[in-house]
């Protein structure tokens, strides 16, 4: 029986060490937000970046048809 009662309180004390990971809940959630910001920042600096450049290769060409258009009206 002593046997029994030992390995009982044995298992619980581990089971009580094995929750305790020494973060409470508050700071996993603080770090859960802390990790979508940072995300959240890399996308919209990635997003802001193929934008512009997409931008600037629509411009490119949007100049690149006004010049042709240019030297087909031009008198000769």
């Amino acid at each position: 029986m002593k046997k029994l009662i030992f390995i009982a309180l044995l298992a619980f004390g581990t089971a009580v060490f094995a929750q305790d990971n020494g973060q409470s809940a508050k700071q996993d959630v603080k770090d859960a937000g802390h990790s979508t910001k940072e995300a959240t920042k890399k996308t919209a600096h990635a997003s802001k970046k193929k934008t512009k450049k997409g931008v600037n290769k629509g411009a490119e060409k949007t100049q690149e048809g006004a010049q042709k258009v240019q030297d087909k009206t031009a008198p000769q």
